[in-house]
C-alpha cells in the first residue's frame, strides 16, 4: 500500500544528502517532491543540484519539481511555495532539512558565518514553515519534520561552538512551539535527529574527512525515519523530539546493520545526542569518542 502517493511533499536541501534520501524514500510510495536548494550548477565539492535530485525522484518513482531557492531570502521563499503549491495542488508535508555548519569557538568564528547560519537554520526554518501554513491548514494530514536535535541544555553542547549550537537548537525551539501553536489546526511539528554521524557532503568537507565517512551511517536511516513519521496520525503524532534508531527500533525496526557506510567500522557520534531519554538499540555501538574532538 502506497501511503504517501500524492502527498505533495516540500523539502529544502533536497539537492544531495539527507534531503534528497528522504525525497527518494517518500517518492517510492508516489509522492510529489518539490525540491527547494540553491544548486542549478555542478560544483565539485558538493555533488548533485536541483535537476539530477529530480531525475533521481522520478526513477524512485515519484513526480519531483525542482525550484532554486535560497531559503535566506524571503521572496525567493514565497515564490518557491507558491509555485510548488501550484504545480502540485497544494502542500501536505514540510521537511526543514536545509542548514548551514560551522562548529568553531566564538574567537574563531567570522560573523559571516555566524549570520549564515542563523539565516540558514533558525531564520529559515521559521520562514519556510510560515510561507507553508496556509497550505498546511487544508493538507488533511499535516506534518511538519525539522531536522534538528532535542533540547538538552547542557554546556557540554553550547561550549565548543556557541553559534553553530545556538542556530541548531533555534530550529528546535521552532518546533516545540508550533507543535502547540498548531495543534488546533492538527498540524504535526515534529524533529528528527542522528544518533551516529551521516554520511553527508558536510561530514567529509567539514568535520571527517574521507576515513570519517566510512564510520557514518548512510542517509537511508533518516529517510526511512522521516516516511513513519509522515503516514502517522498527525493529530496524535506531534511534539516529539526524535533520535533516529531509537524510534525505528520503537517501530519495529531490529537490523541496523543496514545502514552503516562499513559494517567492520566502529560509528561516529553526532553532536547533541542527550545522554539519558534515548537509549541506544540492542547491539547498536557508537565510539566513546565525539565530533567536537
Amino acid at each position: 500500500m502506497s501511503l504517501l502517493k500524492g502527498k505533495s511533499i516540500f523539502i529544502t536541501g533536497a539537492s544531495r544528502g539527507i534531503g534528497l534520501a528522504i525525497a527518494k524514500r517518500c517518492a517510492a510510495d508516489g509522492a510529489k517532491i518539490a525540491i527547494a536548494a540553491k544548486t542549478v550548477e555542478p560544483d565539485p565539492r558538493l555533488p548533485g543540484t536541483i535537476h539530477t535530485a529530480a531525475k533521481e525522484i522520478e526513477e524512485a518513482g515519484g513526480e519531483a519539481f525542482p525550484v532554486q531557492c535560497d531559503i535566506r531570502d524571503e521572496d525567493q521563499v514565497q515564490r518557491a511555495v507558491e509555485m510548488a503549491a501550484g504545480e502540485f495542488g497544494g502542500i501536505d508535508i514540510v521537511v526543514n532539512n536545509a542548514s548551514a555548519i560551522f562548529p568553531r569557538g566564538t574567537a574563531d568564528t567570522p560573523m559571516k558565518r555566524y549570520d549564515l547560519m542563523h539565516q540558514v537554520n533558525a531564520r529559515g526554518t521559521f520562514l519556510v514553515t510560515q510561507k507553508c501554513l496556509p497550505y498546511l491548514k487544508k493538507a488533511e494530514n499535516p506534518h511538519i519534520l525539522t531536522l534538528s536535535p532535542p533540547l538538552d541544555m547542557q554546556t557540554k553542547w553550547f561550549a565548543p561552538h556557541v553559534a553553530y549550537t545556538s542556530a541548531k537548537f533555534g530550529m528546535s525551539l521552532c518546533v516545540l512551539g508550533w507543535a502547540g501553536e498548531l495543534a488546533e489546526d492538527g498540524i504535526a511539528a515534529n524533529a528528527l535527529w542522528p544518533r551516529t554521524a551521516i554520511a553527508t557532503a558536510a561530514i567529509q568537507n567539514v568535520l571527517a574527512g574521507e576515513e570519517g565517512m566510512k564510520q557514518c551511517r548512510k542517509p537511508e536511516i533518516l529517510a526511512d525515519c522521516a516516511y513513519r513519521v509522515f503516514v502517522k496520525d498527525a493529530r496524535k503524532f506531534t511534539g516529539n523530539f526524535l533520535i533516529d534508531d531509537t524510534f525505528l527500533h520503537s517501530e519495529g525496526i531490529t537490523d541496523f546493520d543496514q545502514y552503516k557506510v562499513d559494517p567492520s567500522k566502529e560509528l561516529l557520534p553526532d553532536f547533541f545526542v542527550p545522554d539519558e531519554g534515548y537509549p541506544a538499540p540492542p547491539g547498536v555501538k557508537v565510539m566513546d569518542v565525539s565530533l567536537m574532538g
